[in-house]
Parts: C-alpha cells; structure tokens; sequence
C-alpha cells in the first residue's frame, strides 16, 4: 500500500469508520456508564483536559471522570490510584473509560492508533527528537501501549513512539490493533494500576 496515500487519505477514513462503529456497537454499555457516573460523581460524567495534538496544537480530550478530585495536605492532588473511584476502576479495568476518546477521533484531534497525548507541560522537558512524536495525531492506542506501558521507562516510551512515527503504515496499525484487542481481552497492561502506576515524566530517561 502506498505509504503517503494511507497516512493522508485511508487512515482518517478507517478511524471514522472504525470510531462510529465501535460507538454505535457499544452504546448501550455507553450510556450505562454514562448513568452510574452520573449518580456517582453527582452530575459530572466525562473528564476534559487540554493536551497537544498534531504539531503540537491543543485539543480537549475527552474520557469518562473516573477519579475524584481529592487534594493532600499540601493542595496538591493525590496520586491517581489514590482518587480513582469504585465505579471508575471497573471502567478502567474493562478499558471502558477510553471510550469518549473515540468522540476526539471523529474531531480528527486523534486517530484511533499513534503515540498517547501526554501534557503540555512535558513539552518543554522533551529532547528535540522526543517532539517528534507530535508528527502524527496521537492514538488511543499505540506502539507503546503494546510495548510495556507502565512497565517501561519514559525513555523506552518515548522511542517507542518515534519508532511508530517512522515505520507508520497499514501493516503496523493492524498489528497494533490486534495486539490492543489481545491486551484488553486479557485485561494486560493497558491501563495503569496501582501495582505499575504511571509516573510523571521529569525530563530523565
């Protein structure tokens, strides 16, 4: 497959495609969560936050609030694990919390595979190679969502990312993807817990 031709064109059409199936399929279990979260959180059901996207511009993402917004004695918030709610763990557990991210991939802010969106903040504590992850709409999923996760260093993450920025192709998102289904049926790796929790990122490898 022509390479320039499935980064521009057949990309965005297989994750709108893939995004509105995925939402219409799963919409009751949506809605269901969209419910219990409501209860829960007294009214607040989804979590938006600013990240930088393709080329490093901002966009809202969107996942479902699963943590409170509980603050230590120092007015700093706690760790995740420390704020993630009953009804947030369970979401998170059946990778159901990433799924309004599919509202940001019909945005075109995402697409359905590529390097996370992480914070503004890192941006300025990134090598000039490491801002090459944001050459690419950053994913749901990706290369080093497969790769480790939490169980590998910022560093490993990082060239894992630039290895998906240079090698994108149909081929690789297919194996991405799968991979990703595996994970998730298996209930692997793909989001943090408190035994692997994801630690900020302070400019070291």
């Amino acid at each position: 497959m022509n390479q320039p031709l499935y980064q521009k064109f057949i990309k965005r059409i297989i994750d709108v495609s893939v995004a509105l199936l995925v939402l219409i399929v799963t919409s009751p279990l949506f809605l269901l969560a969209c419910i219990l979260l409501f209860f829960q959180n007294r009214g607040k059901v989804f979590f938006y936050q600013q990240r930088p996207g393709y080329q490093e511009r901002p966009f809202r993402i969107i996942k479902f609030r699963t943590m409170t917004d509980r603050k230590g004695g120092d007015g700093q918030l706690l760790a995740d694990v420390q704020r993630i709610t009953p009804i947030g763990r369970i979401l998170r557990s059946l990778s159901i919390d990433e799924l309004p991210q599919l509202i940001n991939v019909l945005k075109h802010d995402m697409s359905l595979i590529g390097p996370r969106p992480l914070l503004f903040k890192y941006i300025p504590l990134y090598t000039p190679e490491q801002r090459r992850r944001h050459s690419v709409l950053p994913g749901i999923t990706g290369w080093a969502q497969i790769n480790g996760r939490n169980g590998i260093s910022w560093g490993e993450k990082f060239k894992h990312d630039l290895y998906y920025v240079d090698h994108l192709c149909f081929g690789l998102d297919v194996k991405i993807a799968f991979l990703t289904m595996l994970k998730i049926i298996k209930r692997e790796g793909i989001n943090q817990s408190e035994k692997r929790p994801m630690m900020p990122f302070d400019g070291t490898n």
